[in-house]
């Protein structure tokens, strides 16, 4: 099985620009589904896909499903806690079995960089890595460029992101999928949470939020990743508010309005103050709407489906 994408999505890292334009193209007609009562379309009527999630994930795993079932996939989720894998099956053994059962794609979270390419490499089925590590998250990278291109063209866009960039899977699908299209990019954050030479990628740092604000056209705040932290990282969460936080009083003295993007979960006064959550600048559930579009397509694309006629596929036409 193999599309406009090939036969899997690793990573933003390994796309074209013309493909991660083809995808936020191609999702832009999915869009319209989830506005309908009746919120399916034959597209993907006789795959299965298996959702495949050795960490906890809420929006995406939900999302993936939600895009699955739109499309008329029939679907099995399968948790890492309630799997073989608990008794000791390896991860290729686990895909290996599923796909003894003539699966189509495998979604995966796993906690170990490269482990999608891994599985990729050794299954037939398509691969959809939905976070592996610290090393990409490709899905939310795409439905970060589609939320910023609903407001503003992407090409000379000055984009920062904020926050611990360092244990950021989602923080590096955004550079790729950002530089590719033609943004500029800044990363803002307290040294012990910025990856040493990350200037390589051709991204600019800040060390002041203050800093950050009066440059960007658009934040994309991240959080705090303490469950991969070790003690060190920062004094206190009360302090890196004190810093780093994205607060209405920051906000007010940017030279331009500002769009806020946040990837979830949020930890609101920590690394962002509610009122600038819930505010007339945020675009964050705008980005959970534009997520289960951007699966649409990527699930289509990598099913085969024609990019060209998505707006007829959402009207159930052949493909």
């Amino acid at each position: 099985m193999s599309g406009a994408l090939g036969k899997d999505l690793l990573g933003l890292e390994y796309l074209s620009a013309d493909q991660i334009r083809r995808i936020l193209d191609t999702a832009e007609p999915f869009k319209e589904i989830s506005e309908r009562a009746i919120k399916k379309v034959p597209v993907l009527r006789g795959k299965t896909i298996v959702n495949l999630f050795f960490e906890a994930s809420t929006r995406t795993r939900i999302s993936f499903e939600f895009a699955e079932k739109r499309l008329s996939a029939d679907t099995v989720n399968v948790a890492a806690s309630g799997s073989s894998v608990s008794k000791g099956e390896t991860l290729v053994d686990t895909a290996r079995n599923l796909e003894a059962m003539r699966i189509d794609m495998v979604v995966m979270r796993h906690m170990s960089s490269g482990a999608a390419k891994f599985l990729a490499d050794r299954i037939e089925s398509s691969v959809i890595n939905a976070g592996d590590g610290k090393h990409e998250h490709p899905t939310q990278g795409l439905l970060d460029l589609l939320t910023i291109r609903d407001h503003r063209p992407i090409a000379g866009t000055k984009v920062c992101i904020v926050g611990d960039v360092l244990h950021s899977r989602v923080a590096r699908s955004n550079i790729w999928g950002l530089l590719k299209l033609g943004a500029e990019v800044a990363v803002c954050g307290p040294r012990s949470l910025l990856p040493l030479g990350i200037e390589a990628l051709g991204v600019r740092v800040f060390r002041r939020v203050e800093e950050a604000i009066a440059w960007a056209d658009v934040l994309n705040v991240l959080r705090l990743q303490l469950e991969r932290m070790e003690a060190g990282y920062i004094p206190s969460l009360r302090e890196y508010y004190r810093v780093f936080g994205v607060t209405v009083e920051r906000l007010a003295k940017a030279p331009r309005e500002l769009l806020i993007l946040h990837p979830g979960p949020m930890n609101r006064g920590v690394e962002i103050d509610s009122r600038v959550a819930d505010g007339p600048h945020s675009v964050i559930l705008h980005q959970v709407t534009n997520g289960v579009a951007v699966r649409m397509a990527v699930l289509y694309l990598l099913a085969g489906g024609n990019p060209d006629l998505a707006e007829a596929a959402k009207g159930g036409a052949d493909r």
